[in-house]
């Protein structure tokens, strides 16, 4: 590695023996052969420039190193070079996004270069970074990882490969596991009620741990060895559970996707090694039913909020195939807020919060019941309630519906000096349990496209009883917001010293263009105003 001064000068030339060689083994992988090398360089001066000379050796030709001449957020490159030298005659597929916009120059089939391409800055719910920097993907027709030979025209092809070398011979299970898979679904009669308590049999039996060693990183462990050592990672559990709907006549799919929060997908039009996690697909009727394998806790079929709405490659005995998995649309992802208020003369308010959160909503709140006690509180006073101060936890309890795929939360809080004081006046805020307090930032000249990959809808009804020493001397009008993004609707009445507050807030899912950003930016502004809006209260004289 050679640095050079912000004129071009080299100050500093660092050789291999000077890096640090260390395991590259991430949290929950039992064990793993990769590594990485790295340098603790303290620069003297800004700017600097690094330039990188390195050779890497691959032992399997299923991974041709792919090409980002920017390599993420606040990176420019002054110069960067891809070739591909090939002396077989096996040919080469070579995809590239995005070149146009970045002035990168094809000098060959296989050789392309980038030159002062100037750095990319993140901006609010801007999409995948892979969207819109350049980037470039290599495979071949024909390759062999780990010396098992494969095909790979077209997902077909690879799919056949992944079924036939990687899959099949590694679902054998033991003779007292294959009764016991049979007795548990002897009494019922679908498809979907069996597969249901095979995969409740695999959550209580197993644990997720991570394995990465050679071809393990893409063949599965034996099913019997898993059954074993109930324990695998998301290839074994996947492949394990598949086994065992086979023993009891019921279909299903190994299914390669990208895990992750933000929707990455499979890239339909180029087949190659993608993907980083498995799962498990059951066809019903015309649509599919999709399996996280390694959770001990997810409800049968939920896959919100880490696989869902985004291609994946599910394995068959034909071949591979592009399908989508689930999207759960905003009306799906619904958190729900009823509370019975009480505000006292003193301005202190005493509560009862009930939480309902379904769809992708009901996996934003699930979690905390697996927590201590501690941090359950910790979570609401400086998570979820971070803008209540003196917020107090007097009593929790939780009920997780997996049936129904429902989550409810019973909460009873206090907050002292809730209101403010005007005189002889209080200023009370009505929307107690859930305002907008953050807007994403102004830009001046935004540059990228902007995207709300999961919309929701939030439903908020409070009953806010008054001391009978106070009452409302002034409240708020309706208010009803529409457009292309969603809609925000606020209604207070008041009756016997009783406020009855109702709130729907609905966002939508959608790609938007960075022209529409600042009016996005205005309704949430909008939002924001409304929702920490005060009603003035008064003594009672």
């Amino acid at each position: 590695m050679r640095i050079y001064n912000s004129l071009g000068k080299e100050i500093k030339k660092i050789k291999k023996n000077e890096f640090k060689d260390v395991s590259a083994v991430p949290g929950g992988t039992l064990y793993s052969d990769s590594r990485v090398k790295y340098l603790e360089y303290t620069p003297i001066n800004y700017p600097y420039t690094v330039l990188f000379e390195t050779e890497v050796v691959y032992n399997s030709t299923a991974f041709i190193p792919s090409w980002r001449p920017i390599e993420g957020f606040y990176i420019s490159t002054e110069n960067a070079e891809y070739k591909i030298s090939n002396s077989s005659d096996i040919s080469v597929k070579v995809k590239t996004s995005n070149f146009k916009d970045y002035n990168i120059k094809r000098l060959s089939d296989y050789h392309f270069i980038a030159k002062n391409l100037k750095s990319i800055e993140p901006e609010s719910f801007s999409p995948d970074f892979s969207t819109y920097a350049p980037f470039l993907k290599a495979a071949l027709t024909k390759f062999e990882m780990e010396g098992v030979k494969g095909v790979n025209n077209n997902w077909v092809d690879f799919g056949l490969w992944m079924n036939n070398n990687l899959i099949n011979g590694t679902q054998e299970l033991p003779q007292n596991v294959k009764n016991t898979i049979k007795q548990l679904t002897a009494t019922v009669n679908t498809d979907m009620e069996k597969a249901k308590i095979v995969y409740e049999y695999m959550q209580n039996k197993t644990r997720y741990v991570s394995v990465q060693v050679g071809i393990g990183g893409w063949k599965p462990m034996d099913a019997e060895d898993v059954d074993k050592l109930a324990y695998g990672d998301c290839k074994a559990l996947t492949n394990y559970t598949q086994a065992l709907l086979k023993e009891v006549g019921v279909a299903s799919y190994y299914t390669i996707i990208y895990g992750d929060d933000k929707l990455i997908d499979i890239d339909k039009d180029f087949s190659a090694t993608q993907g980083n996690h498995a799962i498990l697909c059951l066809p019903n009727n015309n649509d599919y039913i999709w399996l996280e394998c390694t959770s001990q806790t997810n409800p049968f079929g939920y896959t919100a909020n880490f696989t869902d709405d985004r291609d994946a490659l599910i394995i068959t005995p034909e071949g591979g195939k592009i399908v989508r998995t689930k999207v759960y649309a905003t009306e799906e992802n619904i958190q729900k807020i009823d509370a019975e208020v009480f505000l006292d003369e003193n301005g202190a308010i005493l509560a009862d919060v009930n939480i309902q959160s379904k769809g992708a909503q009901y996996g934003d709140h699930e979690g905390i019941q697996n927590k201590t006690i501690k941090e359950q509180e910790l979570y609401y006073k400086n998570n979820f309630w971070k803008d209540l101060n003196n917020l107090e936890i007097l009593k929790m309890a939780f009920s997780n519906d997996k049936d129904s795929i429902v989550f409810t939360e019973d909460i009873k809080v206090k907050i002292p000096n809730y209101t403010s004081k005007a005189g002889s006046r209080f200023l009370f805020q009505p929307n107690v349990f859930n305002k907008i307090t953050m807007v994403p930032p102004r830009y001046k000249n935004r540059k990228l496209p902007f995207v709300i990959e999961r919309g929701f809808t939030d439903l908020d009804t409070y009953r806010i009883k008054l001391s009978n020493n106070l009452h409302v001397e002034a409240k708020n009008e309706p208010v009803s917001i529409q457009n292309k993004f969603g809609s925000y609707n606020l209604n207070i009445t008041t009756s016997n010293n009783v406020i009855n507050y109702r709130r729907e807030l609905i966002l939508n899912k959608g790609s938007y263009s960075k022209e529409d950003y600042h009016e996005f930016r205005e309704f949430l502004l909008s939002i924001k105003k409304h929702d920490n809006s005060k009603i003035v209260l008064n003594t009672k004289t």
